[in-house]
């Protein structure tokens, strides 16, 4: 069957994804000084290592990474809505605080009442998982 150019360049949106993401949290922790919360710590922890990861299989154009990167996203995308949640029922998180920081409903960024950092985390980890399915579909064509 012929692929589409979305499904051909899947790796390399999925990893352009994890780079903005990766990239705008160090430059909100770095250089606007926002101190990550505990939940925004995991979900580092899951998408940091695909900004390697997806390069190295873009560059290489192997697709076999995929099986393992889709779980990373999924546990990534849970901890974003959990995250989410928190932030928009603040009683939720004073039954189990964070225990390290800020508390992790606090909003350091709302762009016009929405958008948050945990939504823009949680949207990649979406994104990416979208781009790794279309080019699993790829793979198995």
């Amino acid at each position: 069957m012929n692929e589409t150019w979305m499904q051909k360049y899947s790796l390399y949106f999925a990893w352009i994804v994890s780079l903005a993401a990766t990239g705008g949290s160090l430059y909100f922790s770095e250089i606007e000084g926002f101190i990550p919360c505990d939940l925004c710590w995991y979900q580092r922890i899951f998408m940091y290592p695909q900004a390697i990861l997806l390069g190295i299989a873009s560059y290489r154009g192997d697709r076999r990474m995929i099986g393992y990167l889709i779980p990373l996203n999924i546990v990534g995308g849970l901890i974003s809505l959990y995250h989410n949640v928190e932030i928009w029922f603040p009683k939720l998180g004073e039954m189990a605080p964070c225990r390290s920081g800020i508390p992790c409903n606090q909003d350091y960024l709302n762009i016009g009442g929405w958008l948050t950092i945990p939504l823009m985390a949680m949207a990649a980890f979406i994104l990416i998982t979208i781009f790794l399915l279309l080019g699993r579909r790829k793979e198995e064509e």
